[in-house]
């Protein structure tokens, strides 16, 4: 890996703490808000050069298109060394994960009938450890990068900040949104134009906070 500027260790290291904290790299835009650039353009190229110098991917056409390399994830290479020789034998170190379907109304969302399939997979890849996958559904979240079709890693929980990407349940229907709680109740803001925020009230039975969104699998 090439040596980074001091700017693009600060980048990277946002972009990394967003992730911790969310399980979603930030937007072009939070990159400028939070360093003071004046335009996205600014975040965009120092993005680019961190591409080029190969400890992030990006991906054209959702804002939060960012993904960290293996290389970026510990830039010392003397801990690396010590880290790779205390590692299990790969093997040991799979999660088992429960992929969930259709989810029906009033059960739980673990529940046998909602399992499709069982995946095993590297723990390294979440910001958190994930207690099962959804199948996603729709592009309301396009523009975070969770597209139809992905594998969303879930940390089972019954809170979150505001910001944090939720899944939630409502009647029959379990969605994934962008959490914010306001003086009216619960906010579930899409992350696609083309899709409304669904506004929840909190005294509302059929609604239920199923867990945090810490990561995603895609096929493709």
């Amino acid at each position: 890996m090439l040596k980074l500027t001091a700017r693009q260790e600060q980048i990277l290291t946002l972009i990394k703490d967003a992730i911790q904290n969310t399980g979603f790299p930030p937007t072009r835009a939070e990159i400028a808000n939070e360093l003071g650039f004046r335009s996205t353009n600014a975040a965009e190229e120092h993005l680019q050069a961190l591409a080029r110098k190969g400890v992030i991917e990006i991906s054209a056409g959702t804002s939060r298109g960012i993904r960290l390399k293996e290389s970026s994830l510990n830039t010392n290479p003397s801990h690396t060394a010590n880290a790779q020789m205390a590692l299990p034998h790969p093997a040991l170190m799979q999660l088992s994960l429960p992929l969930v379907g259709r989810v029906a109304a009033g059960s739980p969302i673990l529940a046998t009938e909602h399992v499709e399939a069982t995946y095993n997979v590297d723990p390294s890849l979440f910001s958190a450890k994930p207690d099962f996958l959804l199948k996603v559904r729709g592009l309301s979240m396009r523009d975070v990068g969770i597209m139809d079709g992905d594998l969303l890693a879930v940390k089972k929980t019954d809170s979150a900040r505001n910001g944090q990407i939720v899944v939630a349940r409502i009647g029959e229907e379990v969605t994934v949104k962008r959490y914010m709680r306001t003086s009216n109740g619960i906010e579930l803001l899409p992350e696609n134009p083309d899709f409304k925020p669904i506004i929840v009230n909190e005294s509302e039975s059929e609604f239920a906070l199923e867990g945090l969104a810490v990561g995603l699998l895609r096929s493709w």
